[in-house]
């Protein structure tokens, strides 16, 4: 009997060795997986600091897209309208020799005769400089009244004209480009 149980303990032996086999195996199995299920948290947080900071990015190439639409624009601006002080510096001079041409054409002096030719050519000449920079009168005369152009200084009532309309313009406006640079000053029909 004793080789019996010797052969029962030797396979009793075995079958606990196969047992331990097993149970490392199932440690170093649960081990993988916990090992597995920490490394996919860290790539998931990866992958969602991944998205935001990708996020984050277009966010900032937006802006700087944006950014530089508004400097160009400004820019742009600044360009086309550069001169805008020294126009509106130069339109009152037009409107002194506007102003002397009127007084003088009624002379019949023969002096002041020969300054209105002078007068003339120099203030056509100041004109087409000023049209070739973009400049252009305002002159509504018998319009609708737009606040956006004009500014109304005197009102006469006319019941045979439409109300709100430009009757006369007392001092001419200008434009530089599609900037109003001074309103027209008017007098308009209210009823």
């Amino acid at each position: 009997m004793s080789k019996k149980k010797s052969n029962e303990n030797v396979k009793d032996k075995k079958e606990e060795t196969e047992i331990l086999e097993e149970t490392k195996e199932l440690e170093n199995d649960t081990k993988l997986n916990n090992e597995m299920l920490k490394l996919e948290e860290e790539i998931s947080t990866l992958t969602e600091d991944n998205k935001n900071l990708l996020a984050q990015v277009k966010l900032a190439q937006a802006e700087l897209v944006n950014y530089r639409k508004r400097k160009d624009e400004e820019t742009v601006n600044l360009m086309k309208y550069a001169n805008q002080d020294l126009i509106s510096e130069l339109i009152t001079i037009v409107d002194n020799f506007e102003r002397a041409i009127k007084q003088a054409s009624g002379s019949t002096n023969s002096e002041v005769s020969k300054y209105l030719t002078g007068f003339q050519m120099m203030y056509t000449n100041l004109v087409s400089i000023l049209e070739k920079f973009g400049v252009s009168e305002i002159n509504r005369v018998g319009e609708v009244f737009d606040a956006n152009l004009e500014q109304a200084m005197v009102a006469e009532s006319n019941p045979e004209m439409e109300d709100e309309i430009v009757i006369e313009v007392l001092q001419k406006g200008y434009k530089l480009k599609d900037r109003v640079i001074r309103p027209a000053s008017v007098k308009i029909n209210q009823l």
